[in-house]
């Protein structure tokens, strides 16, 4: 990990596209502007860990809810229910 001291309106890049800028700093919060191109995705690390396990949980439900499908039982329910033109 980069540590650095910047000063209100200094800045750091990332890259030759992403600027990092210290807008104000006030007791224990510091306010920065990101200045990055659309397709780069900017997330509090709170709400990029929320959505991250969402997507893990999401995953394990869908292949839990899959796990059948590889069963004689589930490709007979396949072929005789309609799903598909088995």
């Amino acid at each position: 990990m980069l540590v650095l001291t910047r000063r209100q309106g200094e800045s750091v890049r990332i890259g030759p596209d992403v600027r990092v800028t210290v807008v104000a700093s006030t007791g224990g919060q510091v306010r920065i502007a990101i200045d990055a191109p659309e397709e780069v995705a900017i997330f509090r690390e709170e709400i990029f860990e929320r959505v991250a396990s969402a997507n893990v949980e999401a995953a394990s439900n869908v292949s839990t809810n899959l796990s059948g499908l590889g069963s004689k039982r589930g490709f007979r329910a396949m072929k005789s229910g309609g799903m598909g033109n088995g």
